[in-house]
């Protein structure tokens, strides 16, 4: 037999409950990340919580928030589902006004500048021409001129991401936003995942206007899509996630964007993910309490003015 007296107090260096001063806390809550003792320790679905943690939970479920302030959607799906009615709307009007040669693409794509593009074929356009005024006079009146963004059409930067021409282009990205939308707009809240889809769209617009050539357009979804893809990696982090999943699908687009002879945007792709991460991280690291909402759409609201000036920025120095 054996006696023992009362623990003493613990070693210095040694965490502390932030519950129960004097007891070993070698687990932090997964939500706060305080140290927590034993008898603090709550299940989850993710690690543990601490006591607080699951009350402020349990609060926020009963009047329907999510776990980043945003309200929870009935239907997590229905904002990605219109999207995807959106583009495909675009892709058909672009198909029966002549697919390849519709004036709809070179209207809603992006373009730094203007482009000449060739009455007889409007699939093609003419190098080298910079004003209206040059286009009227080659070719004989072949010439059309279509603006671009530095000629004011900053429209493009968002139809753009509305916009595609071949079939696999809209059916690749429409399938990852059916995959990766309901996910994420589960986990944000439809307000929330619809500015990180937008801003994430914007900003791999912004990325094309500023390192793709002055000659030609872009196009598609993928600005967005690439978005979503940080945003999941952000959220997996964030709850302490395993990433190789969404790494790997990842690392397949990647390799996708960079194969000869596709002709993708390693630009707008580039773009896209780093404001998908940025986007989300504002999100789900802004400080708990009743001032989260107004931090979350400060940082959202300086990014995106933070885009408007790269854009005129970026004008001014084509002008």
């Amino acid at each position: 037999m054996s006696t023992s007296g009362p623990a003493g107090p613990p070693a210095p260096g040694v965490p502390v409950c932030y519950r129960h001063a004097g007891r070993e806390a070698h687990i932090r809550c997964q939500r706060c990340d305080r140290p927590i003792c034993p008898d603090c320790m709550r299940d989850a679905a993710v690690g543990f919580q601490c006591p607080t943690c699951i009350s402020e939970g349990a609060r926020s479920t009963r009047q329907g928030q999510g776990a980043y302030g945003g309200a929870r959607s009935a239907n997590p799906a229905l904002t990605s589902m219109v999207l995807i009615g959106l583009n495909a709307a675009v892709w058909l009007a672009i198909v029966v006004t002549g697919w390849s040669q519709s004036p709809l693409l070179g209207r809603l794509a992006i373009s730094a500048r203007g482009i000449c593009e060739s009455v007889a074929d409007p699939a093609s356009y003419w190098r080298g021409v910079e004003s209206a005024a040059s286009c009227a006079m080659v070719g004989n009146g072949d010439g059309s001129w279509v603006p671009g963004v530095a000629d004011g059409a900053y429209w493009q930067l968002v139809t753009s991401m509305f916009t595609h021409e071949q079939i696999w282009h809209i059916g690749a990205n429409m399938l990852s936003l059916y995959v990766l939308g309901p996910q994420l707009e589960a986990a944000l809240g439809r307000v929330r995942f619809l500015a990180v889809y937008l801003l994430s769209g914007l900003s791999g617009s912004v990325a094309v206007y500023w390192l793709s050539g002055t000659e030609g357009y872009t196009l598609g979804a993928s600005t967005a899509i690439f978005g979503l893809f940080g945003a999941f990696a952000v959220i997996v982090h964030k709850v302490g996630g395993d990433l190789r999943s969404i790494g790997g699908l990842l690392l397949v687009n990647v390799v996708i964007t960079f194969l000869p002879g596709l002709n993708i945007s390693w630009q707008g792709h580039l773009g896209g993910l780093v404001g998908g991460v940025l986007v989300t991280a504002a999100l789900v690291h802004a400080p708990r309490g009743p001032r989260r909402a107004v931090v979350q759409w400060c940082l959202l609201f300086a990014f995106t003015a933070l885009l408007a000036l790269a854009v005129i920025a970026r004008s001014a120095a084509l002008a």
